[in-house]
């Protein structure tokens, strides 16, 4: 019995030490929610743009109003190539690949210059109405999965700004 209370003491004592910290402490007040409201996207030209100009818009609206320090410039390069081509040279995969370099701007300084970036396959079927929707969900889901990496690397950069004097 004593083993089996003594193992979860030992762990808590140990992760007590590791010296993790939440992301978003504070919640809509923390340091990094507040850092991240005060971001301004630039327009992002295209479809994709119109897209990820509105996830990166989201995500950081969601951490309340705030007074826009920052702006946010995404430059995206958004890519379809097919493969998988069969005996008749007909494509029957395809790969839609999303990148994005950003730039975070403060005042003329450029606090953080990155790039994110993810891809997917697409099974190219018969009905062309099929492969354009499966081309269009694709890019959303991209969308979504690029603007989380962005929001993500800017709140490490707000949480590391946020902690020096």
């Amino acid at each position: 019995m004593t083993r089996a209370l003594a193992l979860p003491l030992l762990m808590a004592v140990a992760l007590a030490g590791c010296n993790l910290r939440p992301l978003y402490a504070g919640g809509g007040k923390g340091a990094v929610a507040q850092s991240l409201s005060g971001i301004e996207v630039a327009p992002i030209p295209g479809q994709a743009g119109w897209l990820m100009r509105n996830a990166l818009s989201d995500r950081l609206a969601a951490s309340g109003p705030g007074e826009k320090r920052y702006r946010l410039e995404v430059e995206l390069d958004d890519q379809l190539t097919g493969f998988g081509v069969r005996t008749d040279n007909a494509v029957t995969r395809e790969r839609r690949t999303l990148r994005a370099r950003y730039k975070l701007i403060d005042g003329t300084t450029v606090v953080v210059d990155a790039t994110a970036g993810s891809d997917a396959g697409i099974d190219v079927v018969s009905s062309e109405y099929a492969t354009i929707a499966a081309e269009q969900t694709a890019l959303e889901n991209l969308t979504n999965e690029v603007a989380d990496q962005i929001v993500t690397r800017l709140a490490l950069y707000a949480r590391h700004t946020a902690q020096e004097p």
